[in-house]
């Protein structure tokens, strides 16, 4: 079964421009360090050549994951998400009913998590737990020796 990513506009975007880079100016970099490297002599000892085809495995299995993922992606239109319930693309404001904290957080997909920038991933646990709860409710997540308790206090496009 094929998965499917849920990308923004500016992810997808970004996905393109590193995908059309590294068909055009960093293949044909590759391309030139495997020409030089052929320049030194016998390849059964040249350990220049071997990197360089190393890099070039590197480079189309990195080209193959981003046609993959631009094939099998989904665009999260942000004009068209409903702020009354959390949904992928929403921001949401939850408040730790343990520690009374607030913490703002964006519900994107997995392509685009990174908790460090406050950005949790729809597949998450934590992100799987806010999906579909609604301002007021009580989210529960549990944790491999605890369980969090939050309540979502805003939904936000």
């Amino acid at each position: 079964m094929q998965k499917t990513y849920k990308l923004t506009r500016e992810r997808r975007n970004s996905l393109e421009e590193e995908l059309t880079y590294l068909k055009t100016v960093r293949e044909k970099e590759v391309a030139e360090q495997i020409k030089e490297a052929r320049s030194f002599g016998d390849l059964s000892e040249n350990s220049e050549y071997d990197e360089a085809k190393n890099e070039q495995g590197r480079l189309y299995s990195r080209i193959g994951e981003l046609e993959y993922i631009l094939a099998n992606s989904i665009l999260i239109d942000e004009a068209n998400i409903k702020t009354d319930e959390v949904a992928t693309g929403c921001r949401v404001v939850i408040k730790d009913l343990d520690t009374g904290a607030s913490e703002a957080y964006q519900i994107v997909g997995s392509q685009e998590a990174n908790p460090a920038e406050s950005r949790i991933s729809d597949e998450s646990p934590f992100g799987r737990a806010l999906i579909g709860k609604r301002v007021g409710e009580e989210v529960q997540v549990k944790a491999p020796a605890f369980t969090l308790k939050y309540q979502i206090l805003e939904i936000q496009r």
